[in-house]
């Protein structure tokens, strides 16, 4: 068996900036075109609308919620036990909080937080309580050597043992019957599509039935073959269209992962697909299981012994999306009581010196492609506005007021936009969101830049890398645009928290670069 990294064929690198497998038409989305899909693909679509509960989420959920419950039961049985619960208070908070902390740690250490065992309980809960006791006596011979415990410090101990035990029991097998139905009803599962159909297809699909571990719900296949090549129904899953058609229903459903069913050997159709397909906001994967090569085990996801090969994955997912949702909630809180001084001197100014609202509803691309609207100030004369943005602001342009002007220059009209990221719109840092039908000359950006619309695989921001390096204002060349796009991958390829926060300090001092606001 050959071991190697990865398949030379997939430069993701070269991949995102469009240098791969030519200009064969499969690959062009101009413009990201929507395909007409079929009515049982809408209808299908339409049943996977509603976002599902992310497993990695839940269990997060469950750590803190079995972290604080049994420090509480130990503060709880202090209370009531304890000779004098005031006097050692400090010393029972101390010790159960490392003692509920490695629970937890020994229970992660003892893989008691994978789903298939949150499923059935009773064949893990040897390794939970042990788990539970094992924590319960490093805190114990702890004590017993260094701090001077209460009088009944062995009944609280033993109290809070068995409460603890008791409730753990309880709790598992709660959340085993949540996690069970959670299954049956579609709550908690990975939604899939196949990409590519016929007998790999059929072979994917069966060896995935057959895991018991198995969280992953297919939506469905698409394959650009016709019914000779590629039948209608794959193991009981129907086709529901071309691979072009495929981006518009990922757009409608809320799908999580994309899984190619070819084998290596056709890595110039993969490279095809890729290029179509990773503008999405999902996980790709490539069907491993029956494939001679053998890449490292770090290259591969399972699926119970399943092996896909892990080709893209979506950014800024599960805890690092409530991450960045906590940070812009707090930052934004944050301006509107620094800057709201700000937002009313420019309502009143945008107010008395021109006829017409004060605010500016404009309809823009957002997250996966979804249009929103997007707040600004009002910067032009009310009838010569132009919500579409198609024709771009220009230097002088004498649609914009006196008042806009100044706001535009300094990005004050851009404010209300924090009002936008409070309600979950945008995200104060991530690529600019720019308007529908925003083009250059006679070209939509989608023209212009091949993946271009995969900057829209994470919210779009207030602010961004593009836009504190210079790229901001007016778009009139075709390489402002190439160089934004560039730009908002990058800032998606190399997401954290620290990132936006560079960002999002650098942004006062970039603006004071005028040259290309109008």
């Amino acid at each position: 068996m050959n071991k190697v990294d990865k398949p030379e064929a997939f430069d993701l690198d070269a991949l995102r900036r469009g240098q791969t497998a030519g200009d064969d038409p499969l690959h062009k989305v101009e413009g990201e075109r929507k395909a007409e899909i079929s009515a049982l693909a809408r209808q299908i679509a339409s049943q996977y609308a509603v976002a599902n509960y992310s497993p990695s989420i839940v269990i997060g959920q469950l750590r803190f919620l079995e972290f604080l419950s049994l420090f509480g039961i130990a503060l709880g049985v202090n209370f009531f036990v304890a000779v004098d619960p005031g006097a050692h208070f400090l010393d029972t908070s101390i010790s159960a909080f490392v003692g509920s902390l490695l629970a937890l740690l020994f229970m992660q250490a003892t893989d008691c937080y994978h789903v298939s065992i949150l499923r059935s309980p009773m064949g893990s809960m040897a390794r939970v309580l042990g788990s539970w006791m094992a924590s319960l006596g490093l805190v114990a011979l702890t004590n017993f050597l260094f701090i001077d415990y209460d009088p009944n410090y062995r009944s609280i101990l033993a109290a809070w043992f068995v409460l603890g035990a008791i409730y753990l029991l309880i709790e598992r097998n709660l959340i085993g019957f949540g996690f069970r139905r959670w299954g049956r009803n579609g709550v908690m599962e990975r939604r899939a599509v196949i990409v590519g159909g016929g007998k790999p297809a059929k072979d994917l699909i069966r060896a995935l039935e057959q895991q018991p571990e198995n969280d992953i719900r297919i939506c469905g296949i698409f394959d650009d073959r016709n019914s000779a090549r590629s039948p209608d129904v794959v193991a009981g899953y129907p086709k529901l269209g071309t691979v072009a058609e495929l981006v518009e229903f990922a757009r409608l459903a809320h799908i999580d992962m994309l899984i190619i069913s070819l084998p290596l050997s056709a890595e110039a159709r993969i490279m095809q697909l890729l290029k179509m397909l990773w503008v999405l906001p999902v996980d790709i994967r490539l069907a491993a299981h029956s494939n001679n090569l053998r890449f490292r085990p770090r290259a591969y996801s399972h699926v119970g012994a399943v092996p896909l090969l892990d080709i893209l994955d979506k950014p800024i997912r599960d805890w690092d999306s409530v991450a960045k949702r906590a940070f812009d909630i707090f930052f934004s809180v944050l301006a509107l009581i620094l800057l709201w001084p700000v937002f009313i001197a420019t309502a009143i100014a945008v107010k008395m010196t021109s006829k017409g609202p004060v605010f500016f509803v404009q309809k823009r691309h957002g997250f996966n492609n979804e249009v929103i609207n997007v707040l600004k100030f009002r910067s032009m004369y009310t009838e010569m506005s132009d919500p579409t943005a198609k024709n771009a602001v220009t230097k002088n342009d004498p649609r914009v007021t006196p008042v806009g002007r100044f706001i535009r220059k300094t990005s004050i009209d851009e404010l209300p936009q924090i009002f936008n990221v409070l309600r979950g719109d945008l995200s104060l840092v991530g690529p600019r969101p720019h308007a529908v039908l925003g083009q250059t000359r006679d070209k939509t950006f989608g023209e212009i830049v091949e993946g271009y619309f995969a900057r829209h695989r994470v919210k779009p921001g207030v602010t961004g890398w593009a836009q504190i390096n210079g790229w901001r204002g007016e778009i009139d060349t075709d390489d402002k645009i190439k160089f934004r796009t560039a730009y908002d991958l990058y800032y998606i390829e190399n997401w954290s928290l620290w990132f936006d926060l560079k960002i999002l300090f650098l942004t006062p001092l970039r603006l004071l670069n005028t040259e290309n606001a109008y």
